[in-house]
């Protein structure tokens, strides 16, 4: 399911979800096209991925914990930063709304550093750097869940030559999504996973759901 967009206005202006993306944006042109080389490209995702073998050797964690955070605005190419920020781009507006700037953005890098912890602990002997914000953007689609629970999101349904556009409740669409990293998740402790941080979006999404109480503004 592809998810084009939701009939949920927002009445406030998304000035954060709009300048997460332009930071992502710009960070990713600045490192696949401003250093112009494979291996200091190389060298800038090792050195700010969050690399879980790295984060739990002993001693390692203080100088190595920022890298929680830095890894949220990193992205391995095209496709995955267009897939992130789209999903940022229709959920993240009403987030923001209800908990307003300053609190979205806390809770944007709070939940994001917990799915970089989860991804870290579910893979503590992988020397791949985690890089990518949909750890974070999966904290988003649970409080978004939360808050707005009936609101209907418009999704794009491939089947086989044909394809179907269906109004989903958030209540079915975003739990679904959820369900599915969760499989994927316990797929790739088998040695599957193709790659995707499948823990990172368990972990987010979870403390999306617990933390949406802590920063929804009251009205």
């Amino acid at each position: 399911m592809i998810p084009l967009r939701d009939d949920n206005p927002s009445s406030s202006r998304p000035i954060v979800t709009v300048l997460l993306i332009l930071v992502c944006t710009a960070v990713f042109l600045a490192v696949f096209y401003g250093l112009g080389s494979d291996a200091a490209i190389e060298q800038v995702i090792r050195t700010y991925g969050a690399t879980p073998a790295a984060l739990m050797a002993p001693g390692n964690l203080q100088t190595k914990a920022p890298t929680l955070v830095t890894s949220l605005f990193l992205h391995g190419g095209w496709l995955h930063l267009i897939g992130n920020m789209w999903f940022l781009w229709i959920f993240g507006d009403n987030v923001e709304d209800l908990m307003g700037h300053g609190g979205y953005l806390i809770f944007y890098l709070a939940v994001g550093v917990i799915a970089s912890a989860t991804h870290v602990v579910m893979n503590k002997l992988s020397t791949n750097p985690l890089i990518g914000a949909s750890g974070a953007i999966a904290g988003v689609l649970g409080a978004y869940t939360v808050l707005f629970p009936r609101a209907r999101i418009l999704s794009l349904i491939p089947l086989g030559l044909f394809t179907r556009f269906i109004a989903i409740p958030a209540f079915l669409f975003l739990p679904l999504w959820f369900v599915m990293q969760f499989v994927y998740g316990l797929a790739s402790l088998a040695g599957g996973g193709g790659g995707v941080a499948w823990w990172a979006h368990v972990g987010g999404f979870i403390a999306g759901i617990v933390l949406v109480p802590v920063f929804v503004r009251r009205r």
